[in-house]
């Protein structure tokens, strides 16, 4: 086992079950302050996305006992936690356990190499996913260190221990 995988089994939600029943309600405030702060940071990314914008994707971290549903509409951004056994309809899906998803809004992973290593699996429609891709390519700096400025001193602290664990060299002050 890599160095990665085994420091990844060290974080408690590699312990969770795929199916637990996680009561979602508890993160949508959460989501829904996330999509917003983002939409409102980065409105170029609706640009960039063009038709996609209407598109549901999932987005699976297998390694959680939820998905999260992204419809980019510029109008009404959706971010939602959803249970597996309610999957709404969607054109896209990504999956992939959650640091090397974590990699991807972080700037600093290719996701074709991700792709075609494995970790990461895309099904549906791929046109919307390379655009979701390159829009957050695109994107000055990184989504999740807007995300976790939002959570002040203790998110910054979360995301540096996620990209420890993750082998990323970036470090935010805390």
């Amino acid at each position: 086992m890599n160095t990665r995988r085994a420091a990844e089994n060290d974080l408690p939600f590699q312990r969770s079950h795929r199916n637990f029943p996680f009561p979602t309600f508890i993160l949508q405030p959460i989501l829904r302050r996330i999509v917003m702060q983002i939409a409102n940071r980065h409105p170029e990314v609706f640009d960039r996305l063009g038709p996609h914008t209407q598109t549901g994707f999932v987005v699976d971290p297998v390694d959680f006992p939820f998905a999260l549903y992204l419809q980019p509409n510029p109008a009404n951004p959706a971010f939602k936690a959803i249970r597996r056994a309610a999957v709404p309809a969607h054109e896209a899906r990504i999956a992939g356990n959650f640091l090397t998803l974590l990699r991807l809004v972080d700037a600093g992973e290719d996701g074709d190499a991700l792709f075609f290593s494995r970790d990461l699996t895309i099904s549906g429609n791929t046109a919307a996913v390379v655009s979701l891709r390159n829009a957050l390519d695109d994107v000055d700096g990184s989504i999740a260190e807007d995300v976790a400025d939002m959570f002040g001193p203790l998110g910054r602290f979360a995301l540096n221990r996620c990209r420890k664990v993750a082998g990323t060299s970036r470090d935010l002050g805390e």
